[in-house]
C-alpha cells in the first residue's frame, strides 16, 4: 500500500546533526533503505521535514521503517495515499 510518510526533526537534534555532519548520511541511508517513490525536503511549522511516498507491504514493516526517524528525534506520521487512478478505481467501485 502507498504511504505519506512525514517526519519531523526536532531542532535542537537537527541541529546538531547537520553540525556534525551526520545529517546527510542519515537521510542518504533512509532513502536507500525505504526506496520511497518520491521524498521531499521542507520545513513544516518550523522544524526541518521530510515528506516520503514509501510502499508498505505489511503494518510489521512500521518498526524498521519508522524507528530510524524516532531515534534522531523525529514527529513521525504514517497515512494511507492514493493516486488519482487509485481514486477513479474507488470512486468506480461505489457503483455511482
Amino acid at each position: 500500500m502507498r504511504m505519506l510518510l512525514t517526519a519531523r526533526m526536532d531542532t535542537e537534534t537537527a541541529n546538531q546533526s547537520v553540525t556534525d555532519g551526520t545529517m546527510s548520511k542519515l537521510m542518504q541511508e533512509l532513502v536507500e533503505e525505504l526506496r520511497p517513490e518520491s521524498a521531499y525536503f521542507t520545513t513544516a511549522e518550523g522544524e526541518r521535514c521530510c515528506y516520503m511516498v514509501v510502499d508498505m507491504k505489511d503494518s510489521a514493516q512500521m518498526p524498521p521503517m519508522l524507528e530510524p526517524f524516532f531515534h534522531a528525534g523525529g514527529k513521525v506520521d504514517l497515512r494511507p495515499v492514493m493516486t488519482m487512478d487509485d481514486l477513479q478505481t474507488g470512486l468506480a467501485a461505489l457503483g455511482r
